[in-house]
């Protein structure tokens, strides 16, 4: 039960903590050379543990444990393969202070109580859950090329590329605040002479309608867009004559795309990947813009390009799946645990702005 619960607290040290790098040694004044290196073999000692021994009867020097390079790796592999050098002092460090304090600690009786076996239970299956983890991580990774190649029949849509001619057509027109015409100067004894005319009244637009206004002038300048693109006209350029039209300064980016994947588009532009080269599309509107694409060239991967990605693909869907089973199947007692706060739900009363408790009034005697 020591060891279990040693090794818990030590998956907690690796596991929130992350790797730190070592810094570059300072090399010592009027060095000459580089320390030559020296080889640790398994057996020889990495940690030694001074004053902490089994046999109670050796005092001083003779007392120490000795933990060497092959039983340290163990550990260490155990709890995360490949750490980091600085890691590995952090665990020697934790390991030797916690088996000192284990040690002690069971000498008190501490691991005699229900809160010790309560914790080594809740620890033991903490560790097995991890394991479980690992074991269905492993056998999820068992893909075949038999798998391979019905993944890649059943999704072949998704290895298609294409190069894209793309005009951005911005969503809205910038609205400028309009002045009026600059009145001529008035020369002098003329203003008697001619009585100010009276303004025309202009029905001012709400920003909602001005909003919509600048949304529809768009769209129907994505479609004249569209019109000039399919006679042939330079796409820069009439990206350039969209930007313009909104009121937008600078200068937009390149049209061309080369080489996309029908999963890197947008849900709704995924269209585009089943027109034909030379052909454009309708214009497709979302909250971010107008767009108006033309296929240039297509072609599909070949199953051998791509089968590292599918063979991940495949790994991590059935790692889900596996572990589906083991999620949403639990039931919580919201009298006991508290209603589920969702997104802008509000705070109960008294843990939002609850107001404290009136001070009480001092006795009479206490005033006298």
């Amino acid at each position: 039960m020591r060891q279990l619960l040693v090794c818990l607290m030590l998956v907690a040290l690796v596991s929130g903590q992350t790797a730190q790098q070592t810094p570059a040694p300072t090399p010592a004044p009027n060095a000459t050379a580089p320390a030559p290196e020296v080889k640790v073999g398994p057996d020889d000692t990495v940690v030694t543990i001074k004053g902490f021994c089994a046999d109670a009867s050796l005092k001083g020097d003779a007392c120490k444990t000795a933990i060497t390079k092959a039983q340290f790796e163990k550990l260490a592999d155990s709890l995360q393969p490949n750490m980091s050098p600085a890691m590995r002092r952090q665990l020697a460090s934790a390991y030797s202070r916690m088996l000192t304090m284990s040690t002690e600690a069971e000498k008190r009786g501490l691991d005699k109580t229900p809160h010790f076996e309560e914790a080594v239970r809740f620890a033991r299956m903490q560790i097995l859950s991890q394991e479980l983890g690992r074991n269905l991580q492993t056998e999820s990774q068992n893909v075949s090329d038999t798998d391979i190649q019905d993944y890649y029949q059943k999704n072949v849509a998704n290895y298609e590329q294409a190069s894209f001619i793309r005009i951005f057509v911005p969503h809205t027109k910038r609205v400028v605040p309009a002045q009026g015409p600059a009145k001529p100067p008035i020369k002098a004894g003329a203003a008697k002479a001619a009585a100010p005319a009276a303004p025309a009244k202009i029905k001012a637009l709400s920003p909602e309608d001005q909003e919509k206004a600048g949304v529809e002038a768009m769209k129907k300048e994505a479609v004249s867009l569209r019109a000039r693109l399919i006679k042939g006209e330079d796409a820069d350029k009439l990206e350039k004559a969209a930007f313009v039209a909104a009121g937008l300064p600078g200068n937009p980016s390149p049209t061309k795309m080369d080489k996309v994947r029908r999963t890197s588009l947008p849900a709704d532009h995924q269209v585009v990947m089943t027109l034909k080269p030379g052909d454009v599309s309708e214009v497709i509107s979302d909250p971010s813009g107008n767009y108006i694409y033309k296929v240039v060239s297509k072609d599909t991967l070949p199953m051998d390009g791509v089968k590292t990605e599918i063979k991940n693909a495949i790994s991590s869907q059935r790692f889900r799946d596996a572990m589906q089973r083991f999620q949403g199947n639990t039931e919580l007692n919201d009298a006991y645990f508290g209603a589920v706060r969702g997104p802008g739900m509000p705070m109960p009363p008294q843990q939002r702005g609850a107001k404290p408790p009136a001070a009480k009034p001092e006795d009479d005697d206490d005033r006298d």
